[in-house]
């Protein structure tokens, strides 16, 4: 059932719905969340089930502000909290250590949370609807199933879990992939998940180098969208740059059936059965289509999609890794 997310009456009922121990489809800036009662082990092991996560793969817990983040967090760094300062509200997760018996099912039973400030307006009026009612802090990973493509359309999110999901609709998701996850338990930021923030922004405000899981001396703590293989469309998804690209399509020609290709080179088939479709130039504008367009090629019957893979600069490192993981999975 997807509802105004802007009417107050929705933002009511979505808020006594998730006090009573039930899911529902939450809109913010980077996607779609399927959200459930952060302090309620029972609620949260429902989004666990929906997804077919497994049960200690931790999920982020969204707050209203940082006055929350004593409720669900042991400590928090000097740069972590300058990071807060900066971003909150905005596509920022940090991974910091968690209060005991706090959350145990949202954190997959890690000593560590994942704590994100949305800043999406129907987001932040159900966190404040939801603090009336007792409930603090909403556990909310993408409303998909495991592994899938997320959602950045409520509709999206109704096309995943039927008709029995209460989805407030917040329009599309103006960033488009998911939050930047930053490490603050290793003594010095560690980027676990790139997205829409720059890695010099977050190195300027937290005045610290920011490191790379692969500089870290242990492993690094389990963490959502992180797997190798992820955010994947049914169809195999390649990537290639515009030369490949340029050279199957000649080699196919009039014969290229199932396939869809999503590039910012301009390309041409003789086949009429192609899909082809312009990327846009500009990282963010990707991001923002990223997931939407994916969708729409499954929808459309394609067995293959073919991307072109996204320039080096770090502006595309967003982009680029879901376009791995998704590339990953086929």
């Amino acid at each position: 059932m997807v509802l105004d997310g802007n009417a107050p009456e929705s933002i009511a009922r979505a808020a006594d719905a998730l006090a009573a121990g039930q899911l529902i489809g939450l809109p913010t800036e980077t996607v779609y969340g399927l959200a459930a009662d952060a302090g309620s082990d029972a609620a949260v092991r429902g989004i666990f089930a929906a997804k077919g996560r497994p049960a200690d793969h931790p999920l982020i817990v969204h707050v209203a502000s940082a006055a929350q983040v004593s409720d669900f967090a042991d400590q928090v760094p000097v740069f972590a909290q300058k990071l807060i300062d900066a971003f909150w509200p905005g596509p920022l997760t940090l991974i910091l250590p968690r209060r005991a018996g706090v959350a145990d099912a949202a954190a997959g039973g890690h000593p560590t949370i994942g704590l994100r400030c949305p800043a999406h307006p129907v987001a932040q009026a159900l966190l404040a609807a939801c603090a009336g009612r007792g409930v603090h802090g909403l556990a909310a990973p993408s409303a998909n199933r495991f592994g899938r493509i997320s959602p950045t359309t409520a509709q999206h999110v109704a096309q995943e879990f039927g008709d029995e999901l209460l989805v407030l609709d917040g329009g599309p998701c103006a960033v488009g992939i998911e939050s930047t996850i930053v490490d603050c338990t290793r003594g010095a930021p560690v980027l676990l998940r790139p997205g829409q923030l720059a890695r010099a922004e977050i190195e300027r405000v937290s005045g610290q180098h920011l490191l790379s899981k692969e500089e870290l001396l242990a492993p690094d703590p389990q963490a959502p969208g992180t797997l190798l293989a992820h955010y994947a469309p049914r169809a195999k998804l390649r990537l290639m740059d515009a030369r490949e690209l340029r050279a199957a399509l000649d080699m196919l020609g009039a014969d290229a059936k199932n396939i869809a290709v999503w590039a910012r080179a301009p390309l041409r088939s003789a086949s009429r059965a192609l899909l082809l479709r312009r990327m846009p130039d500009d990282a963010a504008a990707v991001a923002q289509q990223l997931f939407a367009v994916l969708r729409g090629f499954d929808d459309a019957g394609v067995k293959l999609i073919w991307v072109e893979a996204p320039p080096p600069e770090p502006a595309w490192d967003g982009v680029r890794d879901r376009l791995q993981r998704a590339a990953a999975s086929a």
